[in-house]
């Protein structure tokens, strides 16, 4: 049987080592490609022709293109999963977990097993808005949970995996909101702003490990969360200009950010300005709410 192993990094190739994973590949026709950061060749070149030399991205795309065979889908009910129509994964298998709480996304870790995650998107969220004095504060800690707290204890439980294997991506959903504090957002934007940091922070100290981290700024999308965030921020902000894309559009960008490798991807469109000014004097962004909040409800 001829196999084509690509390598991304000298971690891949110690792991084969150590794990006996070349022992097991014995009686087969290999071939590698390694990229540009895989110092010693040698073992590779004792065990079949060396194809080609990448550079690193290049190899990390075709890595995730022969491993995601399997998409685990984490959900409160498993038993309510409408499988999605067949895609680029072979199986898509729905898994229990309620990021509601720290014991429920424990048990949730633990019921994966020994499945192997190489790709982590976190994305799931929770709104709250409207002037702060106003917010219920049982509706705040819920969301901070949710948004922030669960991003950081599912990527801290998944990534010694990843490290140990020497390969992996984190994708964390940070949304325009990290970006642009506006007002009647006071809460979700902080929570948003939290995981900027917390991903721009762990792909810094993740660098050279084969593990890579992207953030998402991501603007209106056609679901019912942005409905939900019209309704809940309507009644002190003017929502009429906002950007929406189609979710599969939006979703093709994400994959595509995720095999090039990306760190962080834009939301485009009119909101790209918003991130823009956020980087820019604070006056840009104050003239831009001044024009769009009123403390007055509206409705």
């Amino acid at each position: 049987m001829r196999i084509l192993v690509v390598i991304a990094a000298d971690q891949y190739v110690r792991n084969l080592v150590r794990t006996g994973a070349f022992d097991a590949l014995e009686g087969h026709e290999l071939s590698w490609v390694a990229s540009e950061r895989v110092t010693d060749l040698e073992p590779l070149r004792a065990r079949g022709p060396l194809v080609e030399v990448v550079p690193e991205r290049a190899a990390r795309v075709r890595t995730y293109a022969n491993l995601h065979n399997l998409l685990l889908a984490g959900m409160r009910d498993p038993g309510s999963f409408d499988p999605p129509k067949a895609g680029r994964v072979k199986e898509v298998r729905p898994v229990a977990l309620d990021l509601s709480s720290r014991e429920s996304i424990e048990d949730g870790v633990k019921a994966l097993g020994d499945v192997p995650v190489d790709l982590l998107v976190n994305n799931a969220g929770l709104v709250t808005g409207g002037l702060l004095e106003e917010q219920e504060l049982d509706d705040v800690y819920a969301m901070l949970q949710v948004n922030l707290a669960a991003v950081i204890q599912l990527t801290r439980a998944l990534l010694p995996g990843m490290l140990e294997r020497g390969r992996g991506k984190v994708v964390n959903n940070a949304s325009i909101s990290g970006y642009a504090y506006f007002p009647a957002a006071s809460t979700y934007a902080a929570s948003k702003a939290g995981v900027v940091a917390f991903t721009e922070s762990l792909r810094r100290e993740t660098k050279g490990t084969g593990v890579s981290c992207l953030h998402l700024v991501t603007g209106g999308v056609d679901t019912d969360m942005l409905d939900e965030t019209q309704d809940t921020y309507g009644k002190h902000l003017d929502t009429s200009g906002w950007d929406s894309v189609p979710a599969d559009e939006w979703a093709a960008k994400v994959v595509k950010a995720i095999e090039d490798d990306d760190d962080i991807l834009g939301p485009g469109g009119m909101t790209s300005i918003a991130k823009l000014a956020s980087r820019g004097p604070g006056f840009l962004l104050d003239f831009i709410a001044g024009r769009s909040f009123s403390r007055e409800p509206k409705y």
